[in-house]
């Protein structure tokens, strides 16, 4: 069946993206896209500090540093970056509750039942994929970044058949 016209197959990639690649299709550029000015640095939200969020607030300043560093940090993405430090945070906890209870807890009947942290941690795992990905932090989506950027030309004439 057929896709939704315009909702269908890939997600299109932003152009600065596309520049960052050297365009690898040589499709024409969007030069009408919005664009969002990088910022150069920006602390984490406050609410962190009153949720007690501690490592929450160790990665915010540990990844939003590195995000400004290379210019992709913009306000727009700031909510992306607060979900992924959160669940990077909820993830840890649960990880913490699992080596401390192990696998198996007892449930209401008396008998072992599956540790209930065993599915929030995979929850969190999911959330932290989704939103690593679109902050480019799993080195999948960073070699999408700056894959072909990095790769020295070569004077094989043979590359340009």
């Amino acid at each position: 069946m057929a896709g939704a016209r315009g909702r269908s197959g890939r997600k299109p990639k932003p152009l600065a993206i596309k520049k960052l690649t050297n365009n690898p299709g040589n499709r024409k550029l969007n030069n009408n896209e919005p664009r969002f000015t990088p910022i150069k640095g920006v602390s984490a939200p406050e609410w962190f500090l009153d949720a007690e969020l501690n490592l929450a607030i160790v990665m915010w300043e540990l990844t939003a540093k590195e995000l400004c560093a290379e210019g992709l940090l913009c306000v727009t993405d700031l909510s992306i970056l607060e979900r992924w430090c959160v669940a990077y945070e909820f993830w840890r906890r649960a990880v913490i509750n699992i080596a401390r209870q192990g696998n198996t807890v007892i449930g209401a009947t008396g008998g072992p039942v599956k540790n209930p942290e065993l599915t929030a941690k995979k929850e969190q795992e999911s959330e932290l994929n989704t939103t690593g990905a679109l902050l480019g932090l799993d080195p999948s989506s960073r070699q999408r970044l700056i894959g072909l950027a990095t790769k020295e030309k070569s004077n094989n004439p043979f590359n340009n058949l």
